[in-house]
């Protein structure tokens, strides 16, 4: 019955999501409805006070910053016109001839260096559109072109990216954003290489049969970004500074330090663990000062700016904190004991499979690879340290495996991003998602079992 109850309450947890019910509601009631259908009513409210609301807070302890200091730097990127130089720049470099791949990559070092998601697909929607009809490519193929470069590899396979999915292993595996370096690298080109293959096939394709831009009524093509007024090389350098900074504090300066004077009045730190996530603060914040101070007589409004940036990492952050919560009363129940089994029962002796396996069905569940990652991570994450240790398995593969899972199914047709990067195109599923499925989850799941196996065979590189 307890099992039931699960299924019941994901099922439904998927369905409202899909038909647009926000999770900050859904989240709770759907924790409480398996709650009441595993037969223990009398457990309802503590579930709620005591599971649900201590792990949503202990996430946000753990998360909240880098939220808040991406979606601020996000916001300063796109307000500076820094997005919209970049953008600019690689369609100058690159042309029109390679149309598809200049948007996969403007997408990818915006998203790279630290920019929302989100942000990159408002600043790269209205050059990448007018790059479409110039050169006759279907639209319908937009969506897909966005996401390559938005939601795969920059966001869980490249080293040292400061997205979200790329922290959340650093505390459960005592890892650094640069975990397993080179196979990072190798999934992160069978994506980008795959990817820009498959769409430029199918755009020749379809101009061949003589489909072109297509009419599309309900189009206003302004462009919303700001208008650049800086060169694409200083739009590039708050890029670099997160990065750089990212990785010379990672590799450089905090394994040098010797945090035992903190002991005393921290005795719960364990540096190892923190300074990762230290970095990457550190790089957020320095880049987003570099913004401000180098762009002080060009801001318009820098006030709206900073508020617009903190007040977007709001609904993301709570929206995942939530679906942590979930997780943790969905933990708590019997039925979920049997789940645990099943799961690491696939393959017992290899952790690598089983957590790729784990992460891959809750991102697919609750459409949110971020959220999928922190329940897999926050209920089975000790476990699965426990088990690569006595395997031999290094650390860093976990890491790595856990953010490409997360990456694979998150993406399914009730994912929030998906809907909202079609609407920012104006596009339905049916015209776009077909293209979008084989860029965020076809592809990215081909470099997930690559890795895997290579991990398998020759270790963490």
């Amino acid at each position: 019955m307890s099992i039931l109850a699960i299924l019941i309450s994901l099922g439904l947890l998927m369905f409202l999501a899909y038909r647009g019910i926000t999770v900050l509601l859904l989240a709770p009631v759907m924790a409480a409805l398996a709650v009441v259908l595993s037969g223990d009513a009398g457990a309802l409210l503590p579930s709620y006070t005591v599971t649900f609301m201590s792990q949503l807070g202990g996430y946000l302890a753990k998360f909240f910053p880098l939220f808040i200091l991406g979606a601020l730097f996000g916001q300063l990127m796109a307000d500076s016109g820094a997005a919209h130089a970049i953008s600019e720049g690689l369609v100058k470099r690159l042309g029109t001839r390679h149309v598809i791949l200049t948007v996969v990559l403007a997408c990818a070092l915006l998203t790279y260096g630290g920019v929302s998601l989100f942000v990159v697909a408002f600043a790269v929607y209205p050059i990448g559109a007018q790059l479409f009809r110039r050169t006759s490519t279907p639209k319908r193929l937009l969506p897909a072109a966005l996401a390559l470069g938005s939601f795969t590899f920059t966001m869980t396979a490249l080293p040292g990216t400061p997205a979200i999915q790329n922290a959340i292993p650093i505390p459960y595996f005592q890892t650094n954003s640069f975990a397993a370096p080179g196979l990072g690298i190798i999934a992160g080109l069978i994506m980008l290489g795959l990817g820009t293959w498959w769409l430029k096939g199918r755009a020749t394709k379809a101009q061949a049969q003589g489909e072109g831009y297509g009419k599309h009524d309900n189009e206003a093509l302004n462009d919303d970004a700001p208008v650049a007024s800086m060169n694409m090389l200083s739009a590039v350098i708050p890029l670099i500074l997160v990065i750089g900074l990212n990785a010379l504090l990672t590799y450089l300066v905090f394994p040098r330090i010797d945090f035992s004077y903190l002991n005393d009045a921290f005795p719960e730190l364990d540096p190892a663990g923190a300074t990762g996530m230290w970095s990457i603060l550190i790089a957020l914040s320095c880049a987003s000062l570099w913004l401000v101070v180098t762009r002080w007589k060009q801001w318009a409004d820098l006030k709206t700016t900073v508020n617009n940036g903190c007040f977007g990492a709001m609904l993301p952050v709570f929206n995942t904190a939530s679906e942590v919560g979930y997780g943790a009363v969905i933990a708590s129940l019997a039925g979920f004991a049997l789940v645990k089994e099943a799961v690491l029962g696939l393959y017992p002796d290899n952790p690598l499979i089983s957590e790729a396996v784990a992460v891959n069905v809750l991102a697919g569940i609750t459409g949110s690879s971020s959220g999928g990652m922190s329940i897999a991570l926050s209920t089975l994450g000790s476990t699965y340290m426990e088990m690569a240790v006595n395997a031999g398995i290094d650390p860093e593969l976990m890491h790595r495996v856990a953010a490409l899972a997360a990456g694979s199914m998150d993406t399914l047709p009730h994912s929030g991003a998906v809907i909202t990067l079609l609407a920012i195109c104006k596009l339905t599923h049916r015209q776009s998602y077909g293209q979008m499925f084989m860029m965020t989850v076809a592809f990215p799941m081909l470099a997930l079992i690559s890795v895997v196996t290579l991990g398998s065979l020759f270790g963490s590189f």
